[in-house]
């Protein structure tokens, strides 16, 4: 399923080993009926050994950005119920989960209702779009969005904290913003922001939304509004017909926002999609090189920023033990930062606070951690 079964269900279906082909993950109820699960789950309550979960809300893209396969295979938006998605979380949490990763396919879509797109749900049929370019109304709506769902998840009870994951920059509203600010001991001050580009020219060869000024700006805005949040992102490198100016371009406002992790990834072609027979495709090497002086700088940035927490507190999830040293642990920081610190195996799955010591081979080594409490304030401070 996914994607690729959507678009070339045939191919895949004449792959070894392949028992059928679901081209739309609506359908799995149905799948799963006529191999005698009757009682088919409405959410997900484990994550086997991993200690963070990630709770999917929303699915579906109709940005169409010149790359992405995604808008000719769901086009439609999906966003869950809300209630139904609290009662996963709740689940969750009651299993011991102290992070929950809320994900979509277009995660600030959440809830959009706006020009006749609706929210769509298991068991309905959606049609469309029709010569306007609009989808008709499917199914049960609500009127919500991202943030106002974030909202309701901090007031569950429980011993938890919330992660946005990635999100577009048109998409990080003042009333988002507001909500992190408010909850800051629950929801991670932390934003993966997709910016793909620094250069106004290929962003508009990608049919990307945001100009490189406007994202830059909202980066801002988050900074002046939360504590030093960490700011992540995905640039892509070799999109056709990208120059030294335009990669250049990329890696200024790379550098002005200050990244604490660039996802950095070389243009390939997708078939179908109009990104693959533009004109002016990079050659490898090119885009090589240039990936690899965009991680270079990456890298310097996300040391300074790891240095720039250096003696504050952080709230640091447990997540095992390290390898060669049983004696210390590993987790992840509210802010996305690795940490090593000292410890039992007592502390795994737990929320611990700590202080930044030193930043020692791309992580931040950490005093002996005290359990996390909420009432106390302790996240990153």
């Amino acid at each position: 399923m996914g994607c690729y079964a959507a678009r070339s269900a045939d191919e895949a279906a004449e792959m070894p080993g392949v028992v059928e082909v679901v081209t739309d993950k609506r359908r799995l109820p149905d799948l799963l009926a006529r191999r005698g699960l009757l009682d088919v789950p409405d959410g997900i309550d484990s994550f086997g050994s991993r200690r963070r979960a990630y709770v999917k809300v929303q699915d579906g893209c109709r940005m169409a950005c010149s790359y992405c396969i995604i808008p000719s295979t769901r086009p439609v938006p999906v966003s869950r119920p809300p209630d139904e998605v609290l009662d996963e979380i709740g689940r969750l949490t009651d299993n011991g989960y102290r992070e929950i990763v809320l994900t979509g396919i277009h995660l600030g879509h959440y809830g959009v209702c706006s020009d006749r797109i609706h929210a769509v749900f298991p068991g309905t049929q959606p049609r469309g779009p029709d010569e306007s370019g609009h989808y008709e109304q499917v199914g049960r709506t609500f009127t919500g969005n991202l943030a106002r769902l974030v909202r309701r998840i901090v007031l569950l009870d429980g011993e938890f904290r919330v992660r946005i994951s990635s999100i577009d920059a048109a998409e990080v509203t003042d009333e988002l913003i507001d909500v992190m600010a408010e909850f800051g001991d629950r929801v991670c001050p932390h934003l993966h922001i997709s910016m793909q580009s620094g250069s106004d020219a290929v962003l508009r060869r990608m049919n990307r939304r945001v100009p490189a000024g406007q994202f830059v700006e909202r980066c801002k805005k988050v900074c002046r509004r939360l504590d030093r949040p960490a700011l992540t992102t995905d640039v892509m490198v070799g999109f056709p017909g990208e120059t030294d100016a335009d990669f250049a371009a990329t890696c200024r406002v790379v550098e002005e926002v200050g990244f604490s992790k660039v996802h950095v990834f070389r243009f390939s072609r997708r078939g179908g999609t109009p990104a693959a027979d533009m004109p002016g495709q990079v050659p490898e090497e090119v885009k090589r090189r240039r990936a690899a002086e965009l991680s270079e700088l990456a890298d310097k940035l996300r040391k300074q920023y790891f240095e720039s927490l250096l003696g504050r507190r952080l709230q640091v999830l447990v997540e095992s033990q390290l390898d060669k040293c049983p004696e210390m642990l590993s987790g992840t920081s509210a802010r996305y930062a690795p940490v090593e610190l000292p410890g039992s195996v007592e502390l795994i799955g737990r929320l611990v606070t700590v202080v930044a010591g030193v930043v020692v081979g791309g992580r931040i080594r950490a005093a002996i951690p005290v359990p996390h409490r909420r009432d106390a304030g302790a996240t990153d401070t």
